[in-house]
Order: C-alpha cells, then sequence, then structure tokens
C-alpha cells in the first residue's frame, strides 16, 4: 500500500499532562513544557500533603492508579490505562502468542474442564486429554464458586519454561493423577474457520484483527482458492477490531491499484495520513461480501467500510459499533501504559463512523442495548442514521457517517426458536456443559471419527439428542416444558451438534455445523447470487 503522507505521531501535551498523573514515576521529565511543569509541581505537592498530613495512612501508588482511568474517562471512551500486568494481559492476544500450558477449557459445575489440548503443547507432552478435570494447581485447590475463568487464566499462564503443576482427575479412574506441566509458546489464532459454503463460495471467520491475522487470512484465502472458491464471505461479526494494519492489508488484497483505504486526521495537519492500495492484491477479481453487526468495531468497520466506499463488495447485516477513533499506546516507566487517542480515521468517502461520545460514558455503554429497546436489530426502519452526515461511494451510492457502518443488506437478528426454555438453558450455560459431558462419555468412539462430517453422519438421532438434552438440563434445575422445546428444537439440536463437534474438531468443525441455520449467512449467499453479474457494485 502507499502511504501518500507519512507521520509519526508525537506526544500531545494531553498525554503529557495525564502521564504526569503518575507524577511521583516521572520526576521533572517534562519540565521544558512550562504548564505541564506547572500541573506537575502542583501534583506532586497534592501528593506529598496526603503522604504527610493525611489523617490516615494511604498507599499513593493505589491512590494514583485508581486517579489515572478516572481521569482518562473524561476524554473520550476509548483512552484507556493499563497497569503493567493488564497491559501484558490484554496484548498476549494480538501479539499471536502467549506462554501457557496449551488447552482450552470451561467451567462445569465449578470446575475446571479440559475440552482441547492442543496438539504439540504442553499438556500433550505430558500426557492430558481432553475430558480431563483440573482440580489442583501448583498444590491449591481450583475448584468452587470463587474460581473464575480470569483467575484460571492467570494461574495457568506464565513466563516460558516455568512449570505448573497440576492436579487432574479422570474418568477412568478415582486416583488423583499429577502432571508437571512446563510453559511454553502457544499460538492463537484469529481466523478461527474457512471452508467451503458451497461449491463456489468461500467462508471465512476472523474473530480479531492480531498481529498475524493477515497471514492467517491469506493462507485461508488460498486454500479456499485451491478448493474452488470464486467469491468470499468474510464474517467479521464479533470482531472488536485490533491492528488497523492488518485490515490494511487485507482490504487491500481485493482493490486495484491506487484506491483509497484509509484516513486518519490527527491535532495537526503535518501528523495526518493516507493509505492506498498498490495493486498488487491477488484477489482483485474476486467477488466479496462482508457480515457484520453491532459488534463489529475498529478494524472490522475499516475494512468493511473501504470495501463498501470502493464499491467492491457488499455488506451485509447489522449496523457496526462505530468506533471511529485511532488509540496510539505509550508505555510509562514502571511498564504500565497509556491507550490514547490520537487520531480519528475516515473511509475513502470521507466517512468518521464514530458515534457519539459527548453523552458520557454510561450512554455511551448502554447505547447498544439502546439498539435493541428501539427494535434496531429486528428492523431495518429503526435503525439510527445520521442523515446530516451524507456520503458517496465510488460510483455515488449514497452511504452515512457518524454511527457505525450501514450494511447494504440489513439482515433481522433472527428470533424465530428463542424461547424462555432456550434463555434459561443458554444463560445456565447447559449448551456447552452438555457438550462437554457429551464428548466426556463418547470419548473414546468419537475420537475415532475422522471429521466432522463423519459425526454428523453417526451422531444420535435429533429426538434422542434433544431428549437427552432436557433430561439433562432437569437435573441441572431447569424443567423440561416441551410446548417451548419443540418451539426451540432446530436451534438447540444445531448448537449442541456444533458445539460436539468443537470440542472433539474444534474451529474448524464449529461454523460449518452453525452456519447452517444462520440467517445472516444464508441471507448473504442470496444476495452473492443476485448480485454477482454487479460486482464492483454500481446499484
Amino acid at each position: 500500500m502507499k502511504q501518500k503522507s507519512t507521520r509519526q505521531p508525537i506526544w500531545l501535551p494531553l498525554a503529557i499532562a495525564v502521564a504526569l498523573v503518575v507524577g511521583i514515576f516521572i520526576g521533572s521529565r517534562f519540565t521544558a513544557n512550562k504548564p505541564v511543569a506547572e500541573n506537575d509541581r502542583k501534583l506532586n505537592a497534592i501528593l506529598n500533603l496526603i503522604a504527610q498530613d493525611y489523617v490516615d495512612t494511604t498507599n499513593l501508588h493505589d491512590l494514583i492508579e485508581m486517579s489515572i482511568p478516572e481521569i482518562l474517562s473524561n476524554l473520550d471512551p476509548h483512552t484507556s490505562y493499563f497497569s503493567a500486568e493488564d497491559l501484558q494481559a490484554a496484548t498476549d492476544d494480538l501479539n499471536g502468542s502467549f506462554s501457557g500450558i496449551g488447552i482450552s477449557f470451561v467451567m462445569v459445575n465449578d470446575t475446571i474442564g479440559v475440552v482441547e489440548v492442543i496438539p504439540g503443547g504442553p499438556s500433550e507432552k505430558v500426557g492430558l486429554m481432553p475430558g480431563d478435570k483440573i482440580v489442583m494447581i501448583d498444590d491449591s485447590v481450583a475448584t468452587g464458586p470463587k474460581i473464575s475463568n480470569s483467575e484460571v487464566m492467570k494461574r495457568l499462564r506464565g513466563d516460558k519454561g516455568t512449570q505448573v503443576k497440576l492436579g487432574i482427575r479422570r474418568q477412568n479412574t478415582n486416583k488423583l493423577l499429577t502432571f508437571t506441566v512446563t510453559r511454553g509458546d502457544i499460538p492463537v489464532n484469529t481466523v478461527d474457520s474457512y471452508y467451503m459454503l458451497d461449491k463456489n463460495t468461500g467462508y471465512i471467520k476472523v474473530n480479531q484483527f492480531g498481529r498475524h491475522t493477515y497471514d492467517e487470512f491469506i493462507t485461508a484465502m488460498a486454500s479456499l482458492q485451491e478448493e474452488g472458491a470464486k467469491r468470499y464471505m468474510i464474517d467479521l461479526r464479533g470482531n472488536g477490531g485490533g491492528f488497523m494494519e492488518m485490515a490494511v492489508l487485507m482490504v487491500n488484497e481485493f482493490l486495484p491499484a491506487d484506491q483509497p483505504i484509509v484516513f486518519t486526521k490527527s491535532r495537526y495537519k503535518r501528523d495526518d495520513s493516507e493509505v492506498w492500495s498498490d495493486g498488487n492484491g491477488s484477489f482483485q477479481d474476486a467477488e466479496v461480501t462482508v457480515l457484520i453487526d453491532e459488534f463489529s468495531a475498529s478494524a472490522s468497520e475499516i475494512f468493511a467500510g473501504a470495501l463498501q466506499d470502493n464499491d467492491r463488495g457488499l455488506i451485509v447485516g447489522c449496523r457496526s459499533f462505530g468506533k471511529g477513533l485511532v488509540q496510539k499506546e505509550f508505555v510509562l516507566p514502571d511498564s504500565s501504559a497509556i491507550r490514547l487517542t490520537t487520531a480519528r480515521y475516515y473511509t475513502p468517502s470521507g466517512r468518521c463512523i464514530q458515534k457519539d461520545y459527548k453523552a458520557g460514558a454510561l450512554n455511551y455503554e448502554k447505547e447498544l442495548v439502546d439498539r435493541y429497546l428501539n427494535g434496531e436489530l429486528y428492523s431495518r426502519d429503526s435503525m439510527k442514521i445520521d442523515k446530516s452526515q451524507v456520503f458517496s461511494t465510488l460510483h455515488g451510492r449514497t452511504v452515512y457517517g457518524g454511527g457505525g457502518i450501514v450494511p447494504d443488506i440489513f439482515v433481522a437478528r433472527d428470533t424465530s426458536g428463542i424461547t424462555n426454555y432456550y434463555i434459561d438453558v443458554v444463560n445456565a450455560g447447559l449448551l456447552q456443559r452438555y457438550a462437554f459431558t457429551y464428548c466426556n462419555n463418547n470419548r473414546a468412539s468419537l475420537n475415532k471419527m475422522e471429521d466432522y462430517k463423519q459425526f454428523l453422519r453417526m451422531a444420535p438421532s435429533d429426538d434422542a439428542l434433544i431428549k437427552d438434552f432436557a433430561d439433562y438440563a432437569a437435573s441441572n434445575g431447569i424443567a423440561p416444558r416441551w410446548y417451548y422445546i419443540n418451539l426451540s428444537h432446530d436451534v438447540i439440536v444445531t448448537n449442541l451438534k456444533a458445539l460436539i463437534a468443537r470440542d472433539i474438531f474444534g474451529n474448524q468443525a464449529f461454523y460449518p455445523i452453525l452456519n447452517r441455520n444462520d440467517k445472516t449467512v444464508q441471507e448473504a449467499l442470496k444476495a452473492m447470487n443476485k448480485h454477482k453479474a454487479a460486482f464492483p457494485i454500481t446499484e
């Protein structure tokens, strides 16, 4: 891609002022700036007064840690502070790997159940198996209502080369098994699944934009192309963003040379940037459709907006989140960091799709709830569109700014089969727990299956599966109500089969089953067939 005006973001005075809240750590580094130096003296004077004269003994470090987020909250919803520990956890997944033991787990009845043991990972090497239950971590009990997912992750992850001792309960023995696992680098995939939807259409699910997403994406695209794909469906639903660079590289694969991808505008014009396609993309002639929903944000919106504004692909689903702010990470002397908003990004037509945040953090956070209450997820007519921000795509279609990407084809939230019974079992986590229990009870036969297609052929009948699940739910406190169970029959069975297949074969098996009854996927396929002769989009 060509950047017509490169920029190197600078320390804005605001960034410096905020950083000086931790003046006890930073000292006089910025005294060359008189206003900042004055604030530095004032803040240090306050901290000294508290330290010397406050009625109770106070931990200044904790006080500062609590104060920084409060100060930053007055700027915008996406400027944020991370302690050193939180920063490491927040960046692990985006960096594409972390040090851990190489398992996926679920909490089942306050117990850690091992769902997947990553091939070649540290746990597989010492003999951990899917279905194992972790009851001890380093001689401490790891069961009970107080154990949480975040606590488990904190205790299992650690520096590469360090060890963790696990106490394991396994179905085939009453003896407590002990394994010592040496932590190692664990890859984190951001492309969950890719497969052929039909003989011409490749489907790719991208869960976030991490450091290696582009490489994963190209691998998936090339594999689908070898299988005969001539068009592609990119599923960004639930994708909250990540590295903008990855989205830019992915968009570039679909655009001819010299097409705009994204612009950024900051406080100083000299720091603005423009990114254009370089014409080296491998899929410039392929049809592409992008699926979005209200949780698609930031880099997802850059990807969707660039294709939409260049009339290069269809956008299908619900209005996206609406995050058009760019954050730059500034690491502080104690290895904590501030992710400060330093620019706004604009789609090729000139749209900034950032939704309004002037009403305060609380209103900003509940905006998605308001969409639900206002009926936007169920009717296009209820969609909030700022018609004062009108823009035009490359071929003259009207698009709007100021609140997310409005899809070309709206698909209402599918409520078929969503009964009170279904909601109850979902909220109790019984679908996942049943799938784990089913796999645990049938592990020997399931492990002999080659792929999810064989599982579907050999799985119990739908009626037998739903009956077994209803009995399981009843044993866990949710009484069977067969009128509602019958209404929810298809959605429960589909989810159970997808979850069981995922426990056996991973995410590659999950989405091909789940998407069979996915209304958005099916509507997108219909739209691709309708617009087959109209790529790039010109309507």
